[in-house]
């Protein structure tokens, strides 16, 4: 049987890569630091996912194991060593984290001489996210390592798009996902060719889907959410029920459109991604899945960042002379967001009570034109006003 190596056996790990990888007949070996899962998988090698619908569903998933990177690093070197694919699903900004792991992983198969080729990747919101961890795990690497990885080691971008909220259950491995599920990889940089997962698509060119995705389902989520939180809601649902909100979320899907028309007419249409934006809208408001607003909304930072869902088409907007007022508007309510369990929004808090409003906003989203940190500087101001 063949076997998968994933990093992460959180809600998104088992409810939907887990999912896919099972289904193509592989064995999974989940590494993660979280005892209490990994436990629990080794105990029962199965779990439930539920599909919440109006015609709710359970798939059973089995073949399952666990490894826990943090008690036993040995273990998932020799996984690494014996597996026919390794995937993430873990956080960016945790990739570099299990970068030393990988290396070592890849420098025992060259020690085994192993010639099956092997892909790594990582299923994470954003851009270039196996790339990045290609270049992590450069760093462990001798010149010798180096050069068999470029022979038999690939890195293949990819696009994951599934709504899993945050949720608690009786049973520690059940995971609840929305019907809806798309994992894109970048044909071009796949190693092995041995095998294609089914239910996973294969793009020539993988960037105008990623764009699409990230720019429609995460800069879109992340509206509602410090829309919502704007407005006192708990919840996405709760949002959305807002004239106010759902304006908000359609404006930013309409400057979408039009940067990604823009960049990408050869692969998109208005139509086409009109039908996409109207399906995210219906997504969002699915009555089965309450999103928690504090879910989508944390770590504000990371999301104001330079290549991220906002600043990211801000700038290529601005590039173009497209209107982007939708997406500064929802700069200045990320800023304006507040919550005392977010360690980023706190921090993001503290920086703006004892920094200088512009260099702030430098330091945060990486910007340098000069046009454009003053209009986020004026969005920020009018919302820090607002509030009082």
């Amino acid at each position: 049987m063949k076997k998968a190596v994933h990093f992460g056996a959180g809600n998104i790990g088992r409810g939907f890569i887990g999912e896919i990888l099972s289904k193509n007949g592989f064995e999974i070996y989940f590494v993660d630091t979280n005892k209490a899962i990994i436990d629990e998988l080794n105990t029962r090698h199965s779990y439930e996912i539920g599909i919440a619908s109006s015609s709710p569903e359970k798939i059973s998933v089995s073949g399952v194991f666990g490894i826990n990177n943090g008690e036993n690093p040995e273990d998932v070197i020799e996984a690494i060593a014996q597996a026919d694919i390794v995937t993430t699903a873990i956080g960016p900004n945790i990739l570099p984290y299990i970068a030393e792991l990988v290396a070592k992983g890849i420098q025992k198969r060259k020690e085994e001489n192993k010639q099956v080729q092997i892909d790594i990747i990582a299923c994470e919101n954003m851009i270039g996210g196996s790339e990045f961890l290609e270049k992590k795990v450069a760093e462990y690497l001798s010149d010798s390592d180096k050069v068999y990885l470029a022979n038999y080691v690939g890195f293949p971008n990819a696009a994951v798009d599934r709504i899993v909220p945050g949720q608690k259950h009786e049973d520690l491995l059940y995971v609840e996902v929305e019907p809806f599920c798309e994992w894109v990889i970048d044909e071009s940089q796949i190693k092995n060719k041995n095998f294609k997962l089914e239910g996973v698509h294969y793009a020539s060119n993988l960037e105008p889907f990623i764009e699409r995705k990230l720019f429609s389902v995460n800069s879109g989520h992340a509206t509602v959410a410090y829309s919502s939180a704007y407005k006192g809601y708990k919840t996405i649902l709760e949002g959305l029920q807002h004239k106010e909100i759902l304006s908000a979320l359609k404006g930013v899907q309409k400057e979408t459109r039009a940067l990604l028309l823009a960049k990408w007419p050869q692969y998109f249409t208005e139509e086409d991604l009109i039908s996409y934006h109207q399906m995210i809208i219906s997504r969002f408001a699915n009555p089965k899945i309450i999103d928690e607003v504090t879910r989508v909304a944390r770590t504000p930072i990371r999301k104001l960042g330079y290549d991220e869902r906002f600043i990211r088409p801000i700038r290529e907007l601005n590039e173009r002379g497209l209107s982007y007022q939708n997406h500064l508007d929802i700069v200045g309510k990320i800023f304006a967001y507040q919550d005392e369990n977010d360690s980023q929004s706190v921090q993001l808090q503290e920086k703006l009570s004892t920094m200088d409003l512009q260099r702030l906003i430098e330091e945060v989203t990486g910007l340098s034109n000069k046009k454009i940190i003053l209009e986020i500087e004026l969005v920020i101001k009018k919302y820090k006003n607002d509030s009082k």
